[in-house]
């Protein structure tokens, strides 16, 4: 056995899956203090551990700012009561969150945030089939809401669930047929050739813009964020599929959206923004020192924070789509340009060939 790989593996993962989940953590502050600057108000003001105010200057600014709020928050989940109300089918009930959240970790492990740290890979599992893998991982997180909706045997966790089920197989069509032009400009299904065939030829932005737009939208779908947020609409539905839950397993509903959303963020990275690359710096640099491949990730993580704030900005500036519009927009708008968009753009690459 090549215990070097292993260990190496090992460490990737903790730390992958640390970063993941400290974005989505502070994605949830990012969030509130959008939200009240939208809303002109202050936002998380005031949560401190008590040893900050010993810090000269920094704790108070560090307080102002909100930094410890998920930390809070996080204290908050655990300590609360894990009620199981007395009508629910308790095997599926305590089972649908962690269905829900596994799935949206997963995904990030084919996700290449960097060239090289050393002679290692900065990337879990370097797939040729890469965006297969992550098309048939986030496919089952539906599964996890489905059953929350079931288990909950109520009418407005049932209703959630269905619409969830309806929403995320109609827009996981039309985002799969996005990616396709994608892939045959680059020629490749291995995320990590797709961002060099980027740094030698520039964005996939520009290739296929039509393709962005569509696996943008379709994201937004994914993940349930507003305007399409049907299956946990507070105005009708209470809160949807999660609404019987309470404590830790509320919290892995609430970090299985945040984790989509990161996921989500990092394969548009991925995939349109030419992932750790920037348009004066390719991957001809030497990329095998510490310092340039620090430098990729934090480029890459400057990227996936532009596309989240935009996920955050959407959900406070527009409003909820009606349920028969949702599906209208999936169906008869998404799908057909997407079809299109694979003819246009295979057309035009055979023209060229």
């Amino acid at each position: 056995m090549n215990w070097n790989f292993v260990i190496f593996s090992i460490v990737k993962i903790v730390i992958v899956i640390g970063v993941l989940q400290t974005l989505a953590a502070y994605a949830v502050l990012v969030e509130r203090k959008i939200s009240a600057w939208i809303q002109d108000r202050v936002g998380p003001n005031r949560v401190a551990p008590p040893f900050v105010k010993y810090i000269p200057l920094a704790g108070p600014v560090l307080t102002r700012m909100g930094i410890f709020q998920p930390l809070a928050d996080g204290v908050k989940f655990i300590l609360k009561e894990d009620f199981t109300p007395a009508g629910v089918r308790k095997a599926y009930f305590w089972l649908a969150p962690a269905i829900s959240v596994i799935p949206s970790i997963l995904v990030v492990a084919v996700i290449p945030f960097g060239s090289y740290m050393g002679h290692q890979k900065m990337v879990i599992a370097d797939l040729n089939v890469g965006i297969l893998y992550t098309f048939g991982i986030v496919s089952l997180g539906v599964y996890g809401i489905v059953l929350a909706g079931y288990a909950a045997n109520s009418k407005y966790p049932f209703l959630g669930g269905i619409r969830s089920s309806a929403q995320m197989i109609s827009y996981e069509i039309s985002m799969g047929m996005s990616v396709i032009p994608v892939f045959l400009i680059a020629g490749s299904l291995n995320l990590s050739r797709v961002i060099s065939w980027q740094a030698q030829h520039g964005w996939l932005l520009l290739y296929a813009p039509l393709s962005f737009i569509i696996f943008l939208v379709a994201g937004f779908a994914e993940t349930n964020r507003l305007p399409f947020d049907l299956p946990e609409a507070e105005t009708e539905l209470v809160g949807g599929y999660h609404t019987e839950y309470s404590s830790m397993k509320f919290a892995l509903f609430f970090l299985a959206e945040y984790s989509n959303m990161v996921a989500a963020s990092g394969m548009i990275t991925t995939l349109f923004f030419g992932g750790w690359t920037l348009p004066f710096w390719g991957l001809d640099q030497p990329a095998h020192t510490a310092w340039i491949g620090l430098a990729q990730v934090l480029v890459f993580l400057a990227k996936m924070a532009f596309i989240m704030t935009l996920f955050i900005w959407v959900r406070w500036m527009f409003p909820r789509f009606r349920y028969d519009q949702l599906m209208d927009l999936g169906w008869r708008r998404f799908v057909p340009l997407a079809l299109a968009n694979i003819v246009i753009t295979a057309v035009v690459l055979w023209a060229r060939s």
